[in-house]
């Protein structure tokens, strides 16, 4: 928000999902808007289903309201919601970003794996060539399978307690990445340079970790995406063993450009919008 607060001319956005409380983005949003001086607010919704649909029609007929983040459940159920969606949902069957075009009608995206992949480089870490444990199949897992299948990924072994939904996504990459090896499988099998938890396990303080670490190989770094606790059950756990972890916020700073470039935000400086993204506390 610019300095001068909340007017007639101020621009909305929003982060429905149930639960609601793990969300960063509004904090990060807040900072990154006044430096770049866009008149806009971003807020938390704690929305269900129904809410979702609300939130939707609001943003169709209130022309201020530009657009949503989604978060956990929403991500699946909104693709049938919206009007039209880019490639990569449709890769991913899932959508994460949604916008009101000129017209009144609603566009959607998905940048959790794009995010995903891009805060992995930010932090030293390349996934060309590589080999993947994919726990979790949702509407963020599903993003990042894809992504990681766009960036080069030599193998994907998917965990999913869901087998249906674990099958959808094992065909839709098929089709889209005809070349990539992918499975769906019970545990880890063979060594992986990367392990990533794509579940909401880890969101309550009593949650245990999603996987057990100790068996993976010591080259292995283990990943959430859980932004808030940072350090969750499972990074705790893969530190106590000496692998190396990646936090699940760099996934989040990593869209923040991505976030404005969609809205129609011109980015002239992607690594200042990062970095200042990252000084936000999860």
């Amino acid at each position: 928000m610019i300095d001068g607060g909340i007017g007639g001319e101020t621009l909305l956005f929003a982060t429905p999902g149930d639960p609601i409380a793990q969300v960063r983005l509004p904090l990060v949003m807040g900072p990154v808007f006044a430096a770049l001086g866009i008149n806009a607010v971003w807020v938390p919704m704690h929305a269900d289903r129904k809410g979702l649909h609300t939130v939707l029609e609001a943003i169709r007929t209130i022309r201020n309201f530009r657009g949503i983040t989604v978060a956990i459940p929403h991500k699946i159920a909104v693709l049938d919601m919206v009007d039209d969606v880019s490639d990569v949902a449709r890769a991913a069957g899932a959508v994460n970003l949604v916008r009101r075009e000129p017209d009144g009608t609603l566009f959607g995206d998905m940048a959790d794996g794009a995010g995903f992949v891009r805060g992995l480089e930010l932090q030293g870490h390349s996934v060309r060539g590589a080999s993947v444990w994919l726990i979790g199949a949702g509407g963020g897992g599903a993003a990042i399978a894809a992504a990681l299948a766009e960036a080069g990924v030599a193998r994907i072994a998917i965990t999913e307690t869901d087998r249906d939904r674990g099958a959808h996504v094992i065909e839709r990459l098929g089709r889209f990445y005809p070349h990539l090896v992918v499975e769906l499988t019970a545990n880890c099998e063979a060594a992986v340079d990367y392990a990533i938890n794509a579940t909401p396990c880890g969101l309550q303080p009593d949650d245990p970790p999603p996987f057990d670490p100790r068996p993976l190989g010591d080259s292995t770094v283990v990943c959430d995406i859980i932004m808030k606790p940072r350090e969750t059950a499972l990074l705790l756990a893969a530190r106590r063993c000496g692998l190396a972890v990646h936090h699940g916020q760099h996934m989040l700073d990593a869209q923040i450009p991505m976030y404005l470039r969609f809205f129609g935000f011109p980015v002239v400086d992607e690594a200042a919008v990062i970095a200042m993204a990252s000084r936000v506390p999860a």
